[in-house]
């Protein structure tokens, strides 16, 4: 079982449409993109897991958007306030040096930011595009922001023109599908972050099972331990 940490509630605002950003002051050493750490929002018993969008001196960063009672907890607490929380968990991006092709949906674009300062730090190029459902969801910090339509749209243009070698893609499971329809049509290798309510977060209770290529048998893997992040060809889509 993954270590119970402790947290201070550094800073918490609102960025955009019933979304907000989370600071969390830790012991955690390290982290990467692709990442989540799991909340405790009482009286829930169940954890909340949320991607990392940053991560400094032990500082966590991430993105939560209102949806229920667990979120809605979160957003009631104070800088000071004491946060119970696992991880980081999860298995993350694995970093290339390679020209990079960033793909976030939504909420999907708290990994994206963070993998884009990891690859930035490294001197890595990359172009990250997002997209939302309506401009009040919008959240900063994207090359290129799509409102109201899909970015599956401008993904042949955008590899035409900045001829990516790599894309890392984050979402609804219909983005990442069709993410990795794209990356094979263009013969580009894709690693995909995938998006799930988790409930042990740590592969115990298998609700997050989903099944991939592995060693050329279609084998079940959970969501929570062996991604969240996969290779979008390995994947087998329902």
């Amino acid at each position: 079982m993954k270590k119970i940490q402790k947290g201070i509630i550094k800073n918490i605002e609102k960025i955009a449409l019933d979304t907000f950003a989370l600071e969390i002051s830790s012991s955690v050493l390290e982290a990467h993109s692709g990442q989540f750490i799991s909340i405790l929002c009482p009286p829930k018993t169940l954890r909340r897991p949320f991607s990392i969008k940053g991560f400094k001196d032990g500082v966590i960063e991430v993105f939560f958007k209102l949806k229920g009672e667990g979120t809605n907890y979160i957003k009631s607490l104070k800088i000071g306030d004491s946060v119970d929380f696992m991880g980081p968990l999860g298995q993350g991006f694995k970093i290339q040096n390679k020209k990079s092709l960033l793909v976030g949906a939504g909420i999907g674009i708290a990994p994206m930011l963070f993998l884009k300062d990891e690859l930035n730090k490294k001197g890595v190029e990359n172009f990250l595009i997002t997209g939302f459902k309506a401009q009040d969801e919008a959240i900063e910090g994207s090359d290129k922001t799509v409102i109201g339509g899909s970015v599956i749209d401008f993904l042949p243009e955008i590899i035409e023109k900045f001829k990516p070698e790599v894309i890392y893609s984050c979402g609804p499971e219909i983005v990442l599908k069709l993410v990795s329809k794209v990356a094979q049509d263009y013969n580009l290798e894709a690693q995909i972050a995938m998006e799930k309510v988790f409930a042990c977060q740590v592969g115990v209770c298998r609700g997050c099972v989903i099944k991939i290529l592995k060693d050329g048998k279609v084998q079940n893997a959970t969501i929570c331990h062996d991604g969240p992040v996969f290779d979008a060809k390995a994947v087998v889509w329902e």
